[in-house]
């Protein structure tokens, strides 16, 4: 019988994994940071049309505003863990699903034990 099971992904951190890391949080902040500027830029734009209530509008454009503040946050918490973590730490990057045989007689502890793919410079290292 075979049946599925979630496996999760952990990177090692390395030079070139930090580096990348690094990179991707910034394009993040980055992205962000244009959509808070265009959400400003349309805000000025309807608000001198005056087709909508003023603050009623205003309301809705700095809710999305501060969504995406919250998110910039989080990514220099992000960033800033990021600079502590010594090269070698294990980081969670993803959970995936494996599928798993199951055989009369075999241990169902063993089966069911959480698996975990340790992944190095994007190469798998080892399995755990």
């Amino acid at each position: 019988m075979k049946i599925l099971q979630n496996v999760i992904v952990k990177q090692v951190l390395t030079e070139k994994s930090k580096l990348e890391l690094l990179d991707q949080f910034n394009s993040k902040k980055a992205v962000l940071q244009k959509e808070c500027d265009q959400l400003r830029f349309e805000l000025k734009k309807l608000e001198k049309t005056k087709k909508f209530q003023p603050v009623s509008l205003k309301t809705h454009f700095e809710k999305e505003i501060d969504v995406r503040k919250e998110k910039i946050k989080l990514l220099d918490f992000q960033i800033q863990q990021l600079d502590i973590l010594p090269y070698g730490s294990e980081l969670k990057e993803r959970e995936v699903q494996a599928i798993v045989d199951v055989e009369i007689g075999q241990n169902w502890e063993e089966i069911v034990q959480t698996k975990t793919i340790i992944v190095k410079d994007g190469v798998v290292d080892e399995f755990k």
